[in-house]
């Protein structure tokens, strides 16, 4: 069987891989919403970041998964595994993207999952267990959502395009805030987004839902099947120097390729406004 470019997996073991990567996903999704009306512990790991007991219990399940199947693979996931060094196998997991929304009973969140194979993105999943929507991305493979191919938009302009983007949590004692990108873009987008959920706004510049998506201080559970899905659909990530966007990077443009030029114009504007970071 052929081998994936760059990969010392094959196509197929890849896909046999990703099979239980996205059976995790479903069962955690599937966990979210049953627990979604409930009573839960919420505590707060800063001024406004939040962790419930359910992202915790959503990421055991997942790794308890992924461990039995992979027990060499390496887990790099939001809640408890944030400090773990990758391998040559690594699954990188967000299993509640939304935390907020969540804990306020606001139905936009996701469980995130990609595959990373000797440091490369290879696959990723991004479930929306409210919509019963299953985003799938392979590297050279394409992006799919609920089996339909997935593909950018193609709105040429950023006085046309619909943005999202989030803010971080420390917006309130950091000057790298967004809140100078965000007004900036306001006056020249047609309109701009925040959901609260970076995992899903990547997934819908993949579909074409979001002509573009900016943020700053990701961490990589945030984005890693993110990146993938937009890149697979036709869309292209950067950092905001305009370098191939990675993960690692914490900071990101994605967009359906014919603004992104446009978008990185406007945020250099906002910086140079403001001054260095």
């Amino acid at each position: 069987m052929a081998e994936d470019p760059g990969s010392r997996l094959s196509v197929g073991e890849i896909a046999e891989i990703a099979v239980v990567g996205e059976q995790a996903a479903r069962a955690a999704g599937a966990f979210l919403m049953t627990r979604f009306h409930d009573d839960f512990k919420i505590d707060r790991k800063g001024e406004i970041d939040l962790v419930t007991e359910v992202d915790l219990a959503a990421e055991r399940l997942i790794v308890s998964r992924l461990r039995e199947a992979f027990p060499d693979h390496a887990i790099l996931a939001e809640e408890m595994h944030s400090a773990t060094e990758r391998g040559a196998c690594t699954w990188i997991i967000d299993p509640l993207d939304g935390t907020t929304n969540y804990a306020h009973r606001y139905p936009v969140f996701s469980v995130s999952i990609g595959l990373e194979i000797d440091g490369v993105m290879e696959w990723g999943v991004v479930y929306n267990p409210n919509l019963e929507e299953v985003f799938i991305a392979r590297r050279g493979g394409g992006a799919c959502l609920n089996g339909e191919p997935l593909r950018v938009s193609r709105t040429p302009t950023l006085g046309a395009s619909l943005l999202a983007t989030g803010f971080p949590y420390d917006i309130r004692t950091s000057e790298k805030n967004n809140l100078a990108n965000f007004q900036n873009f306001a006056v020249r987008a047609q309109g701009i987004r925040r959901s609260g959920s970076a995992a899903l706004d990547l997934c819908y510049v993949a579909a074409g839902r979001f002509d573009g998506f900016w943020e700053l201080k990701l961490n990589p559970w945030d984005c890693s099947a993110g990146y993938l899905m937009v890149r697979e659909a036709g869309g292209r990530v950067t950092n905001l120097r305009g370098d191939f966007g990675s993960i690692y990077d914490r900071e990101c443009i994605a967009s359906n390729v014919f603004i992104h030029e446009e978008m990185m114009a406007v945020l250099r504007a906002s910086q140079g406004a403001q001054g260095p970071a």
